[in-house]
């Protein structure tokens, strides 16, 4: 049995208590569902003196629709999967939560936690001993990035899936510390660097993620993985286009998710669409340009070479989807299951 190591325990009630214990704390880690933070701890991973948990914030937990959108960043993923406004509105979002993990654990991780999942790499998360067998790594106790040696930076992943959607989807977030409130886009959350992979300061707490009002939007999201459940995504496309009455694309966002230490927005196949319809040559460019700005690293499953390669597939997939082509057959194909009857 691997335990936990010790740390002191903090269940704060409201956002304010929250954050003057983080400031009365300093490395003291916030806890949310735990999927993430618990089992790298375990690992000794992360080896935090304290933990502040949110789970009793209620404030956490609000939600709001009627032209915008805000979700509290306590919301499970469950929680969202039962909203009938977010999947007939915010498709990016519903698809990439209904993605996450098992049943068991989506009613568990929150949408911040997801928002905020620690980055990923094959010689990273793996147990102390093994860690130690290799004398550890950059992001860890070592000294060197295994997976590029002359790399000055970590190279571990990005692996949340709804980031990249909620990215598509225009998101802002609110970030709260004892110093004050906030507001930044959820693009800017998120560094290139698997060590400082967020721009959010220790002793800061992401309390609310808002979206723009989504009338004439469409987006999905796809994620290509192993198993057709509980992996993490090897790679994530979200895209959102918005259309005008006669089917000319007046603005769409495509963002890349697990190919990078942070979802990579490609600004120049979102800008290839513009103007014209969704149509095969208007895809494929699309899908050049995207696949020209993803760059894995041989840090997770499958092939680096791969995984680049279907980048390009994959964003088509995405875009025929939001013309209205049927591909459900071809997300069985790929995922062996389908988004439609999920049990959350």
């Amino acid at each position: 049995m691997i335990r936990l190591p010790a740390f002191d325990y903090y269940a704060p009630r409201t956002i304010t208590e929250s954050v003057d214990l983080l400031a009365a704390h300093p490395g003291a880690m916030l806890l949310a569902g735990g999927t993430d933070l618990v089992p790298n701890m375990k690992r000794r991973q992360q080896t935090p003196p304290a933990l502040v948990s949110l789970a009793g914030v209620a404030e956490l937990k609000h939600r709001s629709f009627g032209g915008t959108h805000g979700f509290g960043a306590g919301l499970t993923l469950s929680e969202i999967l039962r909203d009938d406004a977010v999947r007939r509105e915010c498709g990016a979002l519903y698809e990439a939560a209904a993605q996450v993990a098992t049943p068991h654990l989506r009613a568990m991780g929150t949408l911040g936690g997801n928002l905020c999942l620690d980055t990923r790499c094959n010689y990273y998360d793996q147990s102390y001993e093994w860690r130690k067998a290799i004398d550890f790594c950059m992001k860890k106790d070592g000294e060197r990035c295994w997976v590029a040696l002359s790399s000055p930076t970590c190279l571990a992943v990005s692996s949340t899936d709804t980031a990249p959607a909620l990215i598509a989807l225009g998101a802002h977030v609110v970030l709260v510390s004892a110093a004050g409130t906030r507001t930044l886009s959820l693009a800017d959350l998120y560094a290139n660097d698997g060590m400082q992979y967020l721009t959010r300061r220790s002793d800061e707490i992401l309390t609310r993620v808002d979206l723009p009002d989504q009338a004439g939007w469409r987006s999905t999201y796809w994620k290509l993985r192993r198993r057709g459940s509980f992996d993490f995504p090897v790679l994530g496309v979200a895209a959102a286009v918005k259309l005008s009455a006669d089917g000319t694309i007046e603005d769409a966002r495509i963002v890349l998710g697990a190919v990078a230490s942070r979802p990579l927005v490609s600004e120049r196949a979102s800008r290839a669409l513009l103007g014209g319809p969704l149509s095969d040559e208007a895809i494929a460019r699309a899908a050049d340009l995207a696949f020209a700005i993803a760059k894995p690293m041989d840090n997770t499953d499958f092939a680096l070479v791969w995984r680049k390669r279907v980048t390009r597939d994959f964003v088509a997939y995405a875009l025929r989807q939001l013309r209205g082509d049927d591909m459900r057959a071809v997300r069985r194909q790929l995922t062996r299951r389908s988004l439609a009857g999920l049990h959350y």
